[in-house]
């Protein structure tokens, strides 16, 4: 989901909208010094949390609330229930920044129309439920397989096995759209399915790299290929 139907940049205004709002209310915090604190809060933090964050060993409430801690703490603020303040008020204002990437909106519900989806998504439930409710879009889903709840995660072919056996489908007969070459287009590999790369950014492919089926810069270009005689 995440790169792929939701666009991650609101994160950060996210975040400063949350650091302004903590200095505002404390005299003794300033705004910047709270924001760079806590990207390099996150980039120690977040790899050695991200594995039991994607199988849902650890949620996403309590990462935030433990990153916010550190942020706080780094700052000279050792306040826990300012720590908790934090950690609503970023959920707050990520819930306003949250947003899908236009093509989304085009292309979902015809999609919906003349075939059946699933969703396949790494995460933590509390995280990508809460992603799903705020963008409206689980309605367009007859399966909707989350790794936190299921215990493995893209690349793991099981994951994508679970979402066949929801849809009763055969995994030739099965594309796979994702953004990660990693874990979308290797796992669906793995699963038996055809795997388009959606390359938003335009990077260039490495030797070395997973190779999808196809590659598409936009979702608007999935239809097209769909309606192919051999799809």
């Amino acid at each position: 989901m995440d790169g792929t139907l939701l666009d991650g940049t609101g994160e950060r205004e996210a975040i400063m909208r949350t650091c302004r709002d903590i200095a505002s209310a404390h005299s003794d915090l300033e705004a910047a010094r709270l924001l760079e604190t806590n990207g390099e809060v996150w980039r120690r933090y977040w790899p050695t949390v991200a594995q039991s964050w994607t199988l849902g060993v650890v949620d996403g409430a309590t990462i935030s609330h433990e990153a916010w801690r550190r942020t706080l703490s780094a700052c000279g603020c050792d306040d826990a229930s300012l720590a908790r303040t934090a950690k609503d008020t970023h959920w707050r204002h990520r819930r306003d920044t949250l947003r899908l990437y236009p093509d989304v909106h085009d292309v979902l519900p015809s999609l919906r129309r003349r075939h059946s989806i699933a969703l396949v998504t790494n995460g933590a439930s509390d995280t990508q439920r809460a992603n799903l409710r705020v963008l409206g879009i689980e309605r367009y889903f007859e399966a909707i397989v989350i790794s936190g709840e299921v215990g493995v995660a893209k690349p793991d072919r099981r994951i994508f096995g679970m979402a066949l056996r929801e849809l009763g489908v055969k995994p030739e007969n099965v594309w796979h759209i994702g953004d990660d070459l990693r874990t979308d287009v290797a796992g669906a590999h793995a699963a038996g399915l055809t795997a388009v790369w959606l390359n938003r950014s335009g990077r260039l492919w490495s030797e070395g790299d997973p190779e999808g089926n196809y590659e598409i810069r936009s979702l608007t270009a999935l239809p097209g290929l769909l309606q192919r005689p051999s799809c």
